[in-house]
Parts: structure tokens; C-alpha cells; sequence
């Protein structure tokens, strides 16, 4: 009578070893935490890029008097380039009185990059974690893999033979922690990518309207 295994994923799951089982739910903690954290970096850099867009727009757009007029107003919400930039009229509006133009102008700069700078690490939150899940999890499941053949082979060594049917759902249920591996690393790898090169983009964006506040100032404030 021949012998058939079910090679169902649920039974080649619930089959594994234990060890195997631990590898495959710390991979999979490890997938569902990093898609959490793409989605959450998607809409924050899509509201960033939007805010960025607006406010580029209107500094474009409008003379000195405009721009200090809605700097002037407290918007707690605003996008980050308008936060830096406000950051920057706020250290001009507290020195005016105490400095002369050219030292205005150095601590205005001192501020918008210091603003700058906590920003850009505000957006690379987490970039850390898709680099490490993208770069550890094919590792990781492959120790699982290597470990449920292990012992697939150790469970033939007590067998008087060895034939495919016995062989193939051992290994099958190891190669299943391979494939975990990639589907937690793939993703994590692509969104690492994706997201450096948005913050690249939105950086220098940032750094432009940092000049660009710093020669209107410069031109209608101090002198």
C-alpha cells in the first residue's frame, strides 16, 4: 500500500519541527511589522511632499510681506519645509533688536538647519528596521531550512530505506522557511530603497527653501 503525505502549506507548517515553527513565526513578525511601518512611511511622506509642494508654491509666489505675514501665524500644522522655514523667521523676530544683518543671517541659518536636520531624522524613523528585516530574514530562514533538513536526514538514518515519498515533505516543510525569508526581505529591500530616495528628493527641496527664506530675508528684512 503506498504512502501519501499531505504537502499542504497548513501541514507542512503544522508538521515542522519546533525550531523550524519558531523561525517561521519570527519571520512572519518580522514581514507584518515592516509592512506596518512602509504604510505608515508611505502617507507620511506623501503628506510631507504634498505640505512641501504648497508651501514651494507660495514662496515662489508671494512678495516678503505674504510670507511673513503667514509666518506669523502659528500653524501646527504645516508641512516640515514651512516648520524649518518658521523656525528661521522665529530667530530672526527674536534677534532683529540684538544684532546687526550679517549675524541675523548666520543664526537664521544655524536654526533652519538644525530644524532641517531633525526633520530628515524624523523621516528616516524605521529605515533602520527595513534595512535589517531586507537583509537578515533570507539568513534567518535559511537556518530554518537548513535545520528541518538536518533532521529530515536524521529521521532517514533510522529508516532501512530511503525513497522520495519519505524524503520530499521533510524537505519541503524546510524550504518553506526559505520562502518566508524572501517574502519578509523583499518588500523591506524595495521599501528601503524607495523611501531613501524620496527623503534624497524632499532633502534637497528642504535645503532650496532654506536658501531661498535666507535671500528674501536678505533682501526685504535686514537690509
Amino acid at each position: 500500500m503506498a504512502v501519501t503525505h499531505d504537502l499542504s502549506l497548513y501541514s507542512l507548517l503544522a508538521n515542522a519541527s519546533v525550531l523550524v515553527q519558531c523561525v517561521m513565526g519570527l519571520l512572519l513578525a518580522m514581514s507584518l511589522a515592516s509592512w506596518w511601518f512602509i504604510f505608515r512611511k508611505m502617507f507620511s511622506l506623501r503628506l510631507f511632499k504634498k505640505k512641501t509642494v504648497e508651501f514651494e508654491a507660495f514662496l515662489n509666489n508671494s512678495d516678503g510681506a505674504k510670507i511673513i505675514q503667514r509666518l506669523n501665524r502659528d500653524n501646527l500644522d504645516a508641512g516640515s519645509v514651512e516648520n524649518i522655514v518658521r523656525s528661521g523667521f522665529q530667530e530672526w523676530r527674536s534677534q532683529k533688536t540684538k544684532t546687526d544683518g550679517p549675524e541675523i543671517l548666520e543664526g537664521i541659518q544655524r536654526t533652519m538647519r538644525s530644524q532641517y536636520q531633525m526633520d530628515m531624522d524624523d523621516l528616516e524613523v524605521h529605515l533602520s528596521f527595513l534595512a535589517t528585516v531586507g537583509s537578515v530574514s533570507p539568513y534567518i530562514g535559511l537556518f530554518g531550512t537548513v535545520w528541518g533538513i538536518m533532521n529530515s536526514f536524521r529521521g532517514l538514518a533510522t529508516a532501512g530505506q530511503a525513497t522520495l515519498t519519505q524524503v520530499a515533505p521533510g524537505i519541503a516543510e524546510a524550504l518553506v522557511a526559505t520562502a518566508m525569508g524572501l517574502l519578509a526581505a523583499i518588500p523591506a529591500v524595495m521599501a528601503f530603497n524607495f523611501f531613501t530616495r524620496e527623503i534624497e528628493k524632499l532633502s534637497v527641496r528642504c535645503e532650496r527653501s532654506i536658501d531661498q527664506f535666507t535671500n528674501i530675508l536678505q533682501r526685504t528684512l535686514i537690509y
